[in-house]
């Protein structure tokens, strides 16, 4: 150890990145380690929800982050039973400064950060770094070993805390045994993506809003992303491999029922352009072991219903580094200080969790039944003659339980 306050982060995600940056412009010494050379890993979370784009506005990033590509999302709506749709949340009717869902590719996001890290002079970011093991000294987690992938070479780095960001199948979290709590999920994601062309080629508007559609008993969401649509087929679990043996044909026809406009597109779409999301819901007992601290999906890993993991992982990456910053800076880090992080963050975590499963009971319900899921009748009523309760939803959606705002000192 040099004596100088140092954190390493396994994990270039989200909250990964977010955390280290932070610490970086409290200066903490950190290290974030990502095993991969790159963030181009496609089918991954790209909504940036409103409290996600205030915090990037609170760290002087926000003008940077409208230079990249994206859409935005500005309601979320249903089909109707009667005929039409109805709006279940409306992002514009939130008092905020950015009452919308930007869609953005991740890769561009996590660019984003890793630039404004690297103007931070305790900041280091090394890809191709793939954490294997942990340091143990004295009955405390004490640093990482880890493999840098281009040279083969093992290395080693101590850290008076260790962050564990590396994702729901989290390494570092197996290995300081923490054990989790899973809840069972009904259904898989089929993600893949729809040209938004007709069949001349033209293209077709799909809208600013999030439309689930159904037919036949599946279900989709999609997502308009300017010259294509990002497709969610949900199917129920474990239920890919029948799909695929009933041939691309019925896959197809099953997709274009759901997206007529979008039918000359559909019958390009091959099994190699679907990517399967093994659909899990967990959440960690305890966060932290001595020197530990988990985070984002290494702590809770959330259903895709809603789109709120990135947010959760941001504002988790946020609520460590304000905690951490002080004990860090002035060496009085403690077991106390990392259960700090999970009382402020479990909560969320809980809640967000306890939403996402009622959503799942609906889903596992209509796949027994074969229909698929619509509001009762008297809620598309209440929602049509009062439109203003659609900032409810909104709000849990794209703000959140606990929204977090950079600390004082990340602010530029």
């Amino acid at each position: 150890m040099t004596g100088v306050p140092r954190c390493v982060i396994a994990g270039g995600g989200p909250a990964g990145m977010v955390a280290g940056l932070l610490l970086a412009r409290a200066g903490i010494d950190t290290t974030v380690l990502e095993k991969h050379s790159d963030f181009l890993r496609d089918f991954r979370g790209d909504t940036i929800h409103p409290s996600t784009q205030l915090l990037l506005d609170e760290l002087g990033l926000a003008d940077r982050f409208r230079q990249i590509p994206s859409s935005r999302v500005e309601s979320v709506r249903v089909p109707a039973a009667e005929g039409g749709d109805v709006a279940v949340a409306d992002f514009a009717r939130l008092r905020h400064p950015y009452p919308f869902i930007a869609i953005a590719p991740q890769w561009d996001f996590l660019d984003l950060l890793a630039e404004a890290g690297r103007q931070e002079p305790r900041f280091h970011l090394r890809m191709r770094s793939e954490v294997t093991d942990v340091i143990r000294r004295g009955g405390r987690i004490a640093g990482v070993r880890f493999v840098d992938r281009q040279t083969g070479e093992s290395e080693e780095l101590e850290a008076t805390v260790t962050i564990a960001a590396d994702g729901r199948g989290s390494v570092l979290r197996d290995l300081a045994g923490i054990p989790m709590r899973e809840f069972g999920v009904p259904f898989d994601v089929l993600w893949f993506r729809i040209p938004a062309q007709g069949r001349d080629g033209s293209p077709v508007d799909v809208g600013r809003g999030l439309l689930p559609r159904g037919s036949a008993g599946r279900l989709f969401i999609l997502i308009p992303r300017g010259d294509y649509v990002q497709a969610a087929m949900l199917i129920p679990k474990g239920r890919y491999p029948a799909l695929r043996a009933a041939g691309v044909a019925a896959f197809r026809a099953d997709v274009a029922r759901a997206v007529p406009e979008l039918t000359a597109a559909v019958g390009r779409l091959e099994f190699s352009d679907v990517h399967v999301l093994d659909v899990r819901l967990n959440r960690a007992r305890r966060w932290w072991s001595r020197g530990l601290l988990c985070i984002g999906d290494a702590a809770h890993a959330m259903s895709p219903v809603g789109g709120v993991g990135v947010n959760l992982a941001v504002q988790d990456g946020v609520a460590a580094a304000a905690i951490l910053a002080g004990p860090l800076r002035d060496g009085r880090m403690s077991d106390r200080v990392l259960a700090a992080v999970q009382r402020r963050r479990a909560w969320p975590a809980a809640v967000t969790q306890a939403a996402q499963r009622l959503v799942h009971r609906g889903i596992g319900g209509a796949f027994r039944r074969g229909w698929t899921p619509r509001p009762p009748r008297p809620i598309v009523m209440l929602l049509r003659r009062m439109p203003a309760l659609t900032a409810l939803p909104a709000r849990l959606v794209g703000i959140g339980v606990r929204p977090e705002h950079a600390p004082d000192f990340a602010r530029r």
